[in-house]
């Protein structure tokens, strides 16, 4: 005798096992192909002719890639850091203190999250340009300034937003008890503040790296032509042809992003499983 579902238990139902399948497909299958297709070989992307690694030798040995992507993990890694510490103080201050013009702060911190990408693109080209002209001639990585710059300013207020939803279920009676305890205001923030806030700073910061890492509109506005990002050289690839060593690239792309996040979601576990023995 079948059991009958439960009102919430959802996945006992068929047809939402059925829908759940399809946006499955509908998500990956194009990742999926993407991979598969990585190696294929055949120089025409349309045609299956087989099996082979050579396209990621081919990656591995195109200079000017290897050089985009350096590019692009060393902008990600600096603006993540300081995304992660700007916005990590900035929601401290949002949820801590009573300021004027709070409301009008907290509003303009949202802008760079909904304004759109192709207008924040704009506005950093004319500041570069313009306003703060950034040199040329810098070595690397101070070449790289004005698209970490450019980064920092649309990814710290993702940051800034996770931290704050964090900090809405801290319990202030801990930090007033280390302070009756005779801890300082500096200790009773990382002894205490901290640790709660930290499963959010680690997601704040794959998502700060995330974005950094895949954004092509803004970097594309605000490049130098010795400043060529990831996605800006394989966008430079694909208006030629789309070619399997494009998708190895793309491949090599998600796999960093992949275990990236993996990391950091076994970081947050570890965390979330402490704060619970803990209590």
């Amino acid at each position: 005798m079948s059991r009958k579902a439960a009102p919430l238990d959802y996945l006992s139902r068929w047809p939402l096992r059925l829908w759940l399948v399809l946006v499955a497909i509908f998500l990956y299958a194009p990742l999926f192909t993407l991979i598969a297709f990585s190696f294929n070989d055949s120089r025409r992307n349309i045609v299956w002719q087989g099996l082979t690694l050579d396209w990621y030798g081919a990656v591995f040995n195109d200079t000017d890639l290897l050089t985009a992507f350096g590019n692009s993990l060393t902008i990600a890694a600096i603006s993540t850091v300081v995304s992660l510490i700007l916005g990590a103080m900035v929601a401290v201050a949002c949820w801590r203190f009573r300021f004027p013009l709070k409301p009008a702060f907290e509003g303009a911190l949202a802008l760079p999250i909904v304004v759109p990408e192709i207008c924040m693109g704009v506005a950093m080209l004319v500041f570069f340009s313009r306003v703060m002209p950034w040199p040329d001639d810098l070595p690397w990585p101070f070449s790289l300034g004005a698209i970490i710059i450019a980064h920092i300013s649309f990814s710290f207020p993702f940051v800034a937003v996770i931290v704050r939803a964090r900090l809405a279920s801290f319990n202030r009676e801990l930090e007033e008890a280390a302070k009756d305890l005779g801890a300082s205001e500096w200790r009773a923030f990382m002894d205490v503040l901290v640790p709660h806030m930290k499963p959010a700073l680690i997601a704040g910061a794959l998502l700060a790296f995330t974005l950094s890492l895949d954004d092509f509109v803004i970097t594309f506005f605000t490049a130098g032509p010795d400043t060529v990002t990831f996605p800006v050289k394989v966008y430079s690839m694909v208006r030629f042809s789309v070619t399997p060593e494009v998708n190895a690239a793309s491949t090599l792309l998600i796999v960093v992003t992949v275990l990236l996040t993996a990391i950091g979601l076994k970081m947050q576990g570890k965390d979330v499983g402490k704060m619970e023995g803990g209590q």
